[in-house]
């Protein structure tokens, strides 16, 4: 699934949905590679957010569990390769995946929404997102060292992004969904960024074949 943006690029600014969060400094996000940086919430505008659908609420909690992991996966870097081409990716998406778990949580708790569901509160854990790799599957990457974990790490993480996709299209095939204008354009920007890093990744595995 394609989505696009309605009368703005994937690289469009994010409008801020609360005074107090209006208030505070802009997120900068880096931009796909080949794209500019967008803004997430610049201060010059308040607008009045949308009462979210259930499913919209769930999608916005379900995203910040997945993107938590991709984070994770990215830290492991540091002491796992010395790929600079794939260092260099994976700062891009621990910034990005950063600074819109920041934004998702805002969003959230502007429209009166738990971070996390109910349901999971006592338990304090979430069941695994569409992509996001098992325990088993995060050991080995944890486990693996130079060429290994470059490998392990790009096919982990083209999983993982296929799963957002999923879940992307998962939220816009329920009636009603994204009516939200911020909702709508983060999940379109979402869908439009992990297409681009996963044709990068991509090309990446092929060139160590």
């Amino acid at each position: 699934m394609a989505l696009g943006v309605r009368g703005k690029s994937a690289v469009g600014v994010f409008v801020c949905a609360a005074v107090a969060f209006c208030q505070s400094a802009p997120i900068v996000q880096p931009g796909a590679p080949g794209q500019a940086s967008k803004v997430l919430a610049p201060s010059a505008a308040i607008v009045k957010p949308h009462a979210p659908l259930e499913a919209d609420v769930s999608f916005m909690q379900g995203m910040i569990h997945h993107h938590a992991q991709a984070v994770e996966m990215v830290d492991l870097m540091r002491t796992h390769t010395h790929n600079q081409k794939l260092l260099a990716l994976g700062n891009r998406i621990s910034i990005s995946q950063t600074d819109e778990i920041q934004f998702m949580k805002q969003w959230l708790l502007d429209r009166n929404q738990p971070i996390m569901p109910h349901s999971h509160m006592e338990h304090g854990a979430m069941p695994l997102m569409p992509g996001m790799l098992t325990p088993e599957q995060m050991k080995a990457l944890a486990k693996a060292k130079g060429p290994a974990f470059d490998r392990l790490f790009l096919t982990g993480m083209i999983q993982h992004h296929t799963g957002a996709l999923i879940m992307v299209e998962d939220l816009f095939d329920v009636a009603g969904t994204g009516q939200d204008n911020f909702l709508y354009e983060f999940a379109t920007d979402v869908d439009n960024t992990q297409r681009a890093e996963i044709e990068i990744m991509k090309s990446m595995l092929k060139e160590k074949k």
